[in-house]
């Protein structure tokens, strides 16, 4: 099969292989799971947005009430374990992905730890906040004394979980990489909540399909460029085709340009990859934006966005975090609002 690319889509790439480097977390601590009930968390609210830029959020997101779990659960962890979980009133959440799905199913309290700078409430208001990533120990989590870890990642909580459990305590891990219905069961299920998982689920897919449908329908795919705060080593970064963000952007209908040039994940852009990318929407999550330091620090961090379509035209968008970056229980309905807004932009 041949591929061909365009004169900007070569020079996009030529840009970002000399401007990538790997995406992970920050760097490791030497302690395995660093306290910080004293650092600041980032909170979101649709103050930070200035007033010349757009909000862009779903405001439907799927929801149960008046939940009574049943408990024990025994449910099949992402990393092969068959776990039994009995108690789910000290949860140990891994990120906000999963946390969103303990939100919606009105158990929001129940989360006991949380990583720092969550963007969601529950996760700001865990009694214990922590840094977790590759190398968080044991003996950090132990301590906590949970009742439940709800690992979020494969990648940084499989070996973890494998130790917490030869400790006896109950650690389930949940795939990021799924797609959001089937991440909304599994978190549901482990939780005793299979049953309103399943409705959850299916209201998360019937909006990504409305989604895909709005985007069919219109006749613009405009140039997306997401901008994080965080990634490769603390640097701004591009979200990738493998990334939720990027997922999310080309079913609302966008051309993503990370998913264009071959970027992975998260990872950092040249000056000259951000013009060269001709982006006609700047996307920016909410607790991104506070990272960056507000406007003016986005606009530092890249400051020839300026230079580019969106930046004439200062389309610059802001998007809850649990809509945008995680894929979870808010998905389908960020994805349909960032669908209709896409359609929405006028030809050029």
């Amino acid at each position: 099969m041949r591929i061909s690319i365009n004169p900007r889509q070569s020079l996009l790439v030529l840009a970002l292989a000399a401007s990538l480097s790997a995406c992970g977390d920050k760097p490791a601590t030497s302690d395995a799971a660093q306290t910080a009930t004293d650092a600041p968390s980032a909170t979101a609210t649709t103050d930070a947005v200035p007033s010349t830029w757009q909000r862009v959020a779903g405001t439907d997101v799927p929801s149960v009430q008046g939940l009574t779990p049943v408990l024990p659960v025994t449910v099949s962890s992402d990393d092969g374990a068959s776990v039994t979980v009995s108690d789910t009133s000290k949860i140990v959440a891994g990120g906000d992905d999963v946390i969103a799905v303990i939100e919606a199913l009105g158990m929001g309290s129940q989360v006991y730890a949380a990583p720092l700078r969550s963007a969601t409430e529950a996760g700001r208001n865990a009694p214990k906040q922590f840094l977790f990533n590759r190398t968080t120990g044991v003996e950090g989590v132990l301590s906590l004394e949970g009742s439940l870890f709800l690992g979020n990642s494969l990648r940084r909580h499989t070996e973890l979980a494998k130790k917490l459990r030869g400790a006896g305590e109950a650690a389930v891990v949940i795939d990021d990489l799924q797609p959001a219905p089937d991440k909304v069961r599994k978190v549901a299920a482990a939780l005793g909540a299979a049953e309103a998982g399943q409705t959850l689920a299916a209201q998360v897919q019937a909006q990504l399909d409305e989604s895909a449908a709005v985007a069919k329908a219109s006749p613009r795919h405009p140039r997306v460029i997401h901008l994080s705060a965080t990634g490769a080593g603390g640097a701004p970064t591009v979200a990738g085709g493998d990334s939720a963000s990027g997922k999310l952007i080309e079913l609302a209908g966008g051309v993503n340009i990370g998913t264009e040039a071959g970027v992975q994940n998260y990872s950092a852009l040249s000056n000259e990859g951000v013009v060269a990318a001709a982006p006609e929407v700047i996307l920016v999550t909410e607790n991104d934006l506070k990272l960056f330091g507000g406007e003016a620090g986005m606009w530092k961090a890249y400051p020839t966005l300026k230079q580019t379509p969106a930046g004439a035209a200062n389309r610059v968008w802001v998007m809850p975090d649990v809509q945008l970056k995680a894929t979870s229980v808010g998905s389908g309905s960020g994805a349909l609002a960032l669908a209709k807004a896409l359609a929405a932009i006028p030809s050029p």
